[in-house]
């Protein structure tokens, strides 16, 4: 059964793409990773995949490819060049890149890799560390129908909600939507932390009171731990965040869209990065609030 499962090579094994890869390969398919950091690869290996010794020995021979790194330069730095993707992959493969990028990066990479008759969608993610171990990730994904159907039980493995949003740089498209969203949700729970605590609230019976109303939120039931115990263990850095709010901002402006809030919050996680903050986990958020308010950090 497992002969029939296409071949999947995974570049960039992080926070989302050791867990997404395992997954992978307890579903039965055939994984061959390559990342930079040698304890990720042997992650991988004792998981059941292969290990690879760069992105061109990675892809040679696969179906798929998965990519999943930090911003657009690394997707650029595995995709082209030499050693990479798109002069490695044969003809007829499917590249997947499910990092957070421009749109304009995406539609680039199609357009370069139609030339060499690879196929592409965009498919960023949304749920965190939580989400890609749990396997519930929601994908939002950019290209053609057909390329879509062909992935989809690929997608399946990796996710609960997966959704064609239209074409090359649409799921990119949404998923800057996705962050404004998600960093705006969770600045607004941050200030009602701060502001429950300096009222001498019991502060975990308020935030399940609060959870179940219309203030419940993802974004709450998630982050409700790390505000409580102050563990900002990153399960989504700061960093990256900050790269992401720089996403939607530029992509609003260059449509012509107001982002008043958002803009304010880039500013805040940018402010937060400025502070030493940006490896913690985004609902650190916190201390940016804490420290506004003369509160403890």
């Amino acid at each position: 059964m497992s002969n029939a499962l296409p071949k999947i090579a995974w570049i960039g094994l992080g926070i989302m793409g050791s867990p997404m890869s395992e997954n992978l390969v307890k579903a039965g398919y055939d994984v061959t990773g390559f990342t930079l950091e040698q304890d990720k690869l042997d992650r991988l290996t004792a998981a059941g995949g292969r290990a690879a010794g760069s992105v061109a020995e990675a892809v040679r021979d696969a179906d798929v490819v998965i990519t999943m790194v930090p911003a657009s330069p690394q997707v650029e730095a595995v995709a082209y060049g030499p050693g990479g993707i798109l002069e490695n992959a044969r003809s007829g493969a499917l590249l997947i890149d499910m990092s957070s990028i421009t749109p304009r990066t995406s539609v680039d990479l199609a357009r370069a890799a139609r030339d060499k008759g690879v196929r592409v969608l965009d498919a960023p993610v949304s749920g965190g560390e939580a989400g890609a171990v749990e396997a519930v990730l929601s994908i939002m994904v950019g290209g053609e129908q057909a390329d879509f159907d062909a992935a989809l039980p690929v997608f399946e493995v990796l996710g609960r909600t997966v959704v064609l949003c239209g074409p090359h740089g649409a799921g990119q498209t949404v998923k800057a939507a996705n962050q404004l969203i998600v960093a705006v949700n969770i600045q607004a729970c941050a200030e009602a932390v701060v502001f429950l605590e300096k009222s001498g609230v019991d502060l975990k019976a308020a935030l399940d009171v609060l959870g179940g109303g219309l203030a419940g939120s993802t974004v709450l039931a998630r982050k409700k731990d790390n505000f409580l115990t102050r563990d900002f263990r990153p399960g989504f850095r700061v960093d990256l965040h900050h790269k992401d709010m720089g996403i939607v901002t530029d992509a609003a402006r260059t449509v012509g869209a107001a982002l008043p809030v958002g803009a304010m919050v880039a500013q805040l996680v940018a402010s937060l990065r400025a502070q030493g903050d940006g490896g913690l986990d985004h609902s650190a958020l916190l201390r940016a609030v804490e420290r506004l308010s003369g509160a403890r950090i």
